[in-house]
């Protein structure tokens, strides 16, 4: 099943269209989204869609600050219930382990990941869209939404140190800069850098004697993954990506990281009929087709990102799961042909390979 997302993530989208001169129905229409779907606010809708149709809009009218701008008509009720939640959060921290942790309750889509390095704070943001789809728009929304509600629930004037996109970068960058204010464009994460001091701001209009009931809201309500709720297979793919990069992706590793021993970690996965391999596999082609869709990643840094040594082994390894090399894969694409289908590569289950050490 493709990724979704509310429908309150369009939040705003027919009031911007028509004021930059757009049919918000039949841009809808153009990218097989139902005009009428906009009337449910928690209704669900494929996230790949709403992620073309940011895209398109952003070209047709000519502004490339389309998905910032969308965010500025945005909420905190735009996330639904979750805002209930967030709002009695006593502080920052608080708030984004709560973004983080539910973020498939409002975006099924959306991965969020914190980092803390000393003396400043990271929250990286990336798109799993279960297609090739171009999706610059919704990054820009994604992140400059965040600093809206960071902003609504700890202070109006609140701003990063910086900000980076892997989108290229905008004939005109103010509108970026007018919110970020230091921007950098063209890098291989998207998110945000601020003080890790900020992650002890409190939430302005937090009241701790409502906290217990808004956490069994949470529970009973929201229904997103409490802690340890999550499968075996999903930790380990969660894991994967942070750790592919860095070429640190064996089981030992990824045990490590999860505080449980290798073959602990193997019958967990077993139980639920997958292996590491499987995991490690599915998450390499999920990163290889998300990283594809963009030209300016060479493939020494695409074979890089995905966790080989060598872009031999990645090709090999790609030609294996797709049946046809990288190079041909993203030559279809931009040929506007169906490049392959990743799902069925994701669900077959080959041999520990390349980067599987036990």
């Amino acid at each position: 099943m493709r990724p979704r997302v509310r429908t309150n993530t369009l939040t705003g989208y027919a009031e911007l269209a028509r004021s930059l001169g757009l049919d918000p129905a039949a841009m809808m229409a153009g990218v097989g989204l139902d005009p009428t779907d906009l009337d449910v606010a928690d209704d669900w809708i494929p996230a790949g869609p709403v992620a073309r149709l940011l895209q398109v809009s952003a070209e047709v009218s000519g502004h490339e600050d389309f998905g910032l701008r969308m965010a500025g008509l945005r909420r905190l009720g735009t996330l639904g219930p979750l805002a209930v939640v967030l709002r009695e959060e006593p502080d920052l921290r608080s708030v984004l382990d709560v973004l983080v942790r539910y973020q498939s309750v409002y975006n099924q889509a959306l991965h969020l990941h914190t980092e803390e390095t000393g003396e400043a704070t990271s929250v990286w943001a990336w798109l799993d869209l279960g297609e090739p789809v171009p999706h610059d728009q919704a990054l820009d929304l994604v992140v400059s939404a965040l600093v809206g509600i960071i902003r609504t629930l700890v202070s109006p004037d609140w701003v990063p140190l910086s900000a980076s996109f892997s989108r290229p970068a905008p004939e005109d960058a103010r509108p970026w800069q007018d919110l970020f204010g230091m921007v950098e464009f063209g890098r291989r994460s998207t998110g945000l850098v601020f003080p890790t001091a900020d992650l002890q701001a409190p939430v302005v209009a937090s009241d701790s004697s409502l906290r217990p009931y808004t956490q069994q809201f949470l529970r009973s309500t929201v229904a997103g993954p409490p802690d340890g709720a999550w499968s075996a297979p999903e930790l380990v793919a969660k894991t994967l990506e942070l750790l592919l990069p860095l070429g640190r992706h064996s089981i030992g590793q990824v045990s490590r990281r999860l505080g449980v021993g290798p073959r602990a970690l193997q019958r967990q996965l077993a139980h639920q009929g997958e292996s590491f391999s499987s995991v490690l596999h599915a998450t390499r082609g999920r990163l290889a087709e998300r990283y594809l869709t963009d030209d300016r990643y060479s493939l020494t840094e695409l074979s890089q990102m995905v966790g080989f040594g060598a872009p031999s082994a990645f090709t090999r390894w790609f030609h294996d799961q797709f049946g046809s090399s990288p190079t041909e894969w993203r030559r279809k694409l931009r040929a506007g042909l169906p490049p392959g289908n990743g799902a069925d590569a994701a669900d077959r289950q080959p041999g520990s390979g390349d980067g599987a050490p036990d």
